[in-house]
């Protein structure tokens, strides 16, 4: 890796630890300047704006994170109820990078840069979108083996399992204790066992 390439990978990834802790809004180029220690030209060398770096984070170091957690254990599930539960549990129970207190970086971040910033929303709907389909095919493969009742929609359990997982870290975070995970956890291992 080039020595520019170092850089700017160190400038996402402490930028990113920053964001989640702090917020994004709240975190200045600055901050991100004096905690990679940087210089503020080498920083608007590799992005012209804190949105750009932004985006840049996103696509750069939540996507291919996103896909290896909330994507690729779906794909390789042959029970797709139970992949997904354990999915869940996992990500929620045993997952050390994603903090109870701070909640989930993409959620995060929807909440407070989508509403303002298109190249944003574009980025995070990216990955939402990845992860409704990793669903849905798994819950059609699951309806096609029997393993799931055919009247199910699969398109409903996606928004179900995606809104519910992005609701229950917000909580989380309210009330930094993963006993309310036990709750989610709980709820949906009872609504998977009604779609059998």
């Amino acid at each position: 890796m080039k020595k520019s390439e170092a850089t700017r990978l160190t400038i996402l990834q402490k930028a990113f630890e920053l964001i989640y802790v702090k917020g994004y809004q709240t975190t200045s180029i600055d901050d991100i300047i004096a905690t990679t220690q940087v210089t503020k030209g080498a920083f608007y060398y590799h992005f012209k704006t804190k949105d750009e770096m932004g985006v840049a984070i996103i696509n750069e170091l939540l996507a291919p994170n996103f896909k290896k957690t909330f994507i690729e254990p779906l794909q390789k599930n042959g029970n797709p109820l139970e992949g997904i539960y354990t999915l869940m549990y996992e990500v929620l129970m045993n997952n050390d990078f994603l903090k109870v207190e701070y909640g989930c970086p993409a959620s995060n971040l929807t909440q407070e840069m989508a509403p303002w910033n298109k190249d944003f929303t574009k980025a995070l709907n990216e990955l939402s979108v990845q992860w409704e389909a990793a669903i849905v095919e798994s819950i059609n493969k699951g309806k096609d083996t029997g393993l799931i009742k055919k009247a199910i929609q699969a398109e409903e359990i996606a928004v179900f399992v995606m809104s519910g997982y992005w609701g229950v870290r917000n909580l989380g975070k309210l009330e930094n204790s993963r006993s309310v995970y036990l709750a989610y956890l709980k709820g949906l291992k009872t609504y998977f066992e009604s779609l059998q």
